[in-house]
C-alpha cells in the first residue's frame, strides 16, 4: 500500500474516532485549540492563500465533531488565530501553540485537536512536510508522543 494511501485511511479512521468522540469534545479549551490547530496548519508555509483560507474555512464549518460549536464563533476564532501567524508567523506561532497547549489537561481532547490537525492538513490530498512539522510541534506542546499519531 503507498504511504498516501496508508495516510488517507489513517486519517478516514481519525475522523471516525473524533465522531464517536463528539460528545466529550464540548469544551472551550478544545474549541479554542481546535481553531488554532486549523490556522496553524493552512499556515504551516509561513503564508495563506485566499483558496486554502476558504478551503479550511469550509472543512470546520462542515466538520462533525466541531457542530458542536457555532459556525460563526469557530470561523472568527480561525480567522483571528490566522491574523496571527500572518503579522508575524515565528511570533503567532508561539502564541498558538500556547493555545493548543491549553486542551492538555484532557488527554482525549489533546488527542482530538491532533486528530483534526491531521485531517485538516490531509483534506486537499497532500499532508506536506510543513504540515506534518507544525502538528508535531503541537503534539510535543500537548505533552503526546507525535509516534503515536505517525509523525
Amino acid at each position: 500500500m503507498a504511504l498516501w494511501d496508508r495516510f488517507k485511511e489513517s486519517a478516514s479512521q481519525m475522523q471516525t474516532q473524533l465522531v464517536a468522540k463528539k460528545n466529550d469534545l464540548k469544551s472551550g479549551a478544545f474549541r479554542d485549540a481546535s481553531m488554532a490547530m486549523c490556522a496553524l496548519v493552512a499556515a504551516a508555509d509561513g503564508s495563506v492563500d485566499p483558496s486554502e483560507r476558504q478551503r479550511v474555512a469550509q472543512l470546520i464549518s462542515t466538520n462533525e465533531v466541531l457542530q458542536n460549536f457555532p459556525a460563526d464563533d469557530l470561523r472568527r476564532r480561525f480567522e483571528s488565530n490566522l491574523d496571527k501567524l500572518t503579522a508575524d508567523f515565528a511570533f503567532g506561532k508561539v502564541g498558538i501553540l500556547q493555545e493548543i497547549a491549553k486542551a492538555k489537561k484532557k488527554p482525549a481532547e489533546a488527542r482530538a485537536v491532533v486528530q483534526i490537525g491531521i485531517v485538516i492538513g490531509g483534506a486537499d490530498g497532500d499532508f506536506d512536510k510543513d504540515e506534518r512539522a507544525v502538528v508535531r510541534e503541537a503534539c510535543y506542546a500537548l505533552d503526546l508522543p507525535p509516534h503515536e499519531f505517525g509523525l
